[in-house]
């Protein structure tokens, strides 16, 4: 074969691997509104830095007639490109060949991908949109399932993680995705599921459509399975590409510090009134937030899933920060089970990414009653215990208003290892709110000797001054100082060293 007639090879393999499933099947995927794996890969890096990896593999399997259907690539696009200039991995399934379901040979494309992302020490992106595993090869599509699943678990923690799910998601191929850090979903097109609609109906006589048992709403609101909804493919990436810029590209270095133009010094008088005079009274915790951090720019994580609780990203000075804050506005703030759960993953993630952890407190308790005792609030409250002890990063408390209980005791005391405790001069720390306190110690008094003593247990024990007496909390504030003040901690804490008993792991309970 001349030398001529080799590149001409070549370039048709190239074609024929780009076309995937060729443009019919291409056609479909448009007008279910969808892209395609190389159209959304094509978003989410920078523009001619994706290197494909793997291109001209092909199935082994000879069963069913498979033999004579080989399309190059397989139905998985996969290799290497850049964000913001550094070093990316990504897998991306393609429905117009064969579903995108699974097969032995993808799966070893996509291994080799994340074998390359811990070795180089770079974040890996899934983009699923899969039938799922590929049923001519019977357990080799499934051994391929369980080879992923074991290098998830060994780069967790290694280097981040992303799952973006853009189509169907259903029975084992759900597992790699709910394995890694974040996952993000669409909004009209997404959906995961261990069991479909049509077994569930089979088994249990439960109707049920695709939306409701596994669309992005219902993962991203009820189970808390998904961390972001995106109305489209292309917003999803433009999210994914948004979350990475504040995390670092594996577990050995800090998060990326961007120019900040924004002063330390910016007061904000707003804060000094934001936290209302009546202890009853709700106020939006995220607007406080929004004032401390650069450019007013916070990345919520988790948004409609147990707002009790807000978790997300910002930047103090330039450097990324993760913010786990009560939510008054919902529940009045309160620590319940869904709200343990997120927080304390969240917690887990940005210490094992040298991330350092702001929280702002303001919690009446853990929420009461038999669906919290009997769902075991007692076991997932001390995921968040367990969490924030463990955690090496540096941590900054910052109390607005209430602070009682074991609630106190969880968000990032200075017990649980808070590196700088702060109050504003209006917290109420103590065992239990006043009228709680007064019924309990003042039980046979009268309502009018009882409305005494509320009024001075407030003013002697629901202060901050009691815990900045015993060195719990380092200073009491003035809201407006705010920023400074975690900024000045963050540089302080900035090269904090802690050791910790050496063991294989703990036992976190789970």
């Amino acid at each position: 074969m001349a030398s001529k007639e080799k590149y001409q090879e070549l370039d048709k393999r190239h074609r024929e691997a780009e076309m995937g499933g060729g443009a019919e099947r291409i056609a479909k995927i448009h007008a279910s509104g969808r892209k395609t794996a190389r159209e959304r890969i094509s978003d989410l890096l920078d523009p001619e830095t994706f290197v494909e990896i793997d291109k001209l593999v092909v199935h082994r399997n000879t069963e069913f007639g498979m033999d004579k259907q080989k399309i190059p690539g397989d139905g998985i696009v996969t290799g290497y490109g850049k964000i913001d200039g550094r070093l990316m991995y990504v897998f991306a399934q393609d429905f117009s060949v064969f579903g995108g379901t699974l097969s032995r040979a993808n799966a070893d494309k996509i291994i080799k991908v994340q074998e390359l992302s811990m070795k180089m020490g770079a974040p890996l992106i899934g983009l699923n949109d899969s039938g799922g595993a590929r049923i001519q090869e019977g357990v080799e599509s499934l051994a391929g399932y369980a080879d992923i699943f074991f290098r998830n678990v060994q780069a967790s923690g290694v280097v981040p993680q992303i799952s973006a799910i853009l189509g169907p998601c259903a029975g084992g191929a759900v597992y790699s995705p709910a394995l890694t850090d974040f996952i993000f979903m669409t909004k009209e097109t997404s959906y995961m599921f261990v069991t479909g609609p049509d077994v569930i109906k089979a088994v249990t006589h439960e109707e049920v459509t695709k939306s409701e048992l596994g669309g992005a709403m219902t993962h991203n609101s009820k189970s808390g399975v998904a961390h972001f909804r995106a109305e489209d493919d292309e917003q999803a990436m433009m999210m994914i590409r948004e979350l990475i810029g504040f995390l670092p590209s594996n577990n050995m270095e800090d998060p990326p510090v961007k120019p900040c133009t924004d002063s330390a010094h910016r007061a904000d008088e707003k804060l000094q009134q934001i936290v209302p005079d009546d202890p009853n009274k709700a106020y939006d915790i995220k607007d406080i937030i929004h004032s401390v951090v650069d450019d007013h720019n916070f990345f919520e994580v988790q948004p409609h899933y147990a707002p009790n609780i807000a978790i997300g990203f910002g930047r103090l000075n330039g450097k990324p920060v993760g913010f786990v804050a009560n939510q008054p506005a919902a529940l009045a703030g309160v620590l319940d089970i869904d709200g343990s759960v997120k927080a304390a993953r969240f917690v887990r993630f940005c210490d094992a990414f040298n991330i350092p952890i702001v929280t702002f407190t303001d919690v009446p308790g853990f929420l009461p009653g038999t669906a919290q005792e009997f769902g075991g609030i007692i076991k997932h409250g001390a995921k968040l215990i367990y969490a924030y002890a463990e955690a090496t990063v540096p941590k900054i408390n910052v109390i607005t208003r209430k602070a009682y209980g074991g609630a106190y005791c969880v968000m990032s005391s200075k017990h649980l290892g808070g590196d700088v405790n702060y109050a504003y001069a209006g917290a109420e720390i103590a065992v239990m709110g006043p009228e709680g306190a007064v019924n309990i110690l003042y039980r046979n008094k009268s309502d009018e000797e009882k409305a005494q003593a509320i009024t001075e247990y407030r003013d002697r024990l629901c202060t901050p001054y009691k815990a900045a007496g015993l060195g719990y909390i380092d200073e009491v504030i003035h809201p407006r100082n705010t920023r400074l003040k975690l900024i000045q901690a963050l540089e302080m804490t900035e090269n904090k060293r802690e050791n910790r008993p050496p063991k294989k792991h703990g036992n976190l309970p789970l």
